[in-house]
């Protein structure tokens, strides 16, 4: 009785933050502060996804890498860009019903890709089936009103294909890994938490954003830098 208390905001001056909680069928409609925060807790991380992108471009070495980092980049900044673009939608032109609902189908196709294609750059060291298995197990969990299905799916291919990471003989950024993934694991809380926590649904983009710069940089670390450093030194 003590912790649903506390995090009773309805009850607070934060009240006027948030709007209340719908049920689980229906989508739940931000306030404007809601919906501002919704875009700019994506849209500032933007120009850095394509800058950190481009740097695992010109730090590919062969053919392979540079495919990887190519789809990799795109799953981040894609990630980033629709976000933006569908929270922008909804806030300023929600009577647009048909734009909005593809944009939203988009954004959590997007998802999917991009947690899939976070994986990209280390098949140069170990294949897994369930990378081409990601995309459409997930576009047959869309529907807005499975929110909770739609969470499992996160966190099972979000996890699954670390496992496989994890039997590797280099271990090299498994921290960095566990890192992202309690990144994402936390944000899910607040994902769940629209009508309860104001601004819910943005705090859930700062962690994506962190969890995705802690896997960019284990990525960058352990797998780009250490190629390019290799190959100054064979010249």
């Amino acid at each position: 009785m003590f912790a649903p208390r506390l995090l009773d905001f309805q009850k607070t001056k934060y009240a006027r933050f948030m709007n209340h909680r719908v049920p689980a069928h229906k989508r739940y409609q931000p306030t404007e502060y809601e919906h501002a925060a919704n875009c700019a807790t994506h849209a500032f991380w933007i120009i850095p996804s394509i800058l950190g992108s481009s740097n695992l471009y010109f730090l590919s070495d062969d053919d392979w890498e540079t495919i990887s980092a190519w789809i990799y980049g795109l799953g981040l900044c894609g990630l980033f860009v629709v976000s933006t673009v569908f929270h922008t939608i909804s806030w300023k032109k929600s009577h647009l019903r048909m734009v909005e609902h593809c944009l939203h189908m988009f954004d959590r196709m997007v998802i999917y890709f991009f947690i899939a294609a976070s994986y990209a750059p280390t098949r140069s060291c170990v294949r897994f089936p369930c990378g081409e298995a990601c995309p459409k197990a997930g576009v047959a969990c869309l529907p807005a009103r499975y929110k909770l299905v739609e969470l499992l799916c996160y966190i099972v291919m979000g996890f699954f294909p670390a496992l496989v990471i994890l039997s590797m003989p280099n271990t090299e950024g498994i921290w960095e890994l566990v890192t992202g993934g309690v990144f994402y694991c936390l944000g899910m809380v607040f994902f769940k938490s629209d009508g309860r926590i104001p601004f819910a649904h943005a705090i859930w983009h700062l962690f994506v954003a962190f969890g995705a710069g802690t896997h960019y940089y284990a990525i960058w670390r352990y797998l780009y830098l250490p190629s390019t450093l290799h190959t100054k030194v064979s010249k």
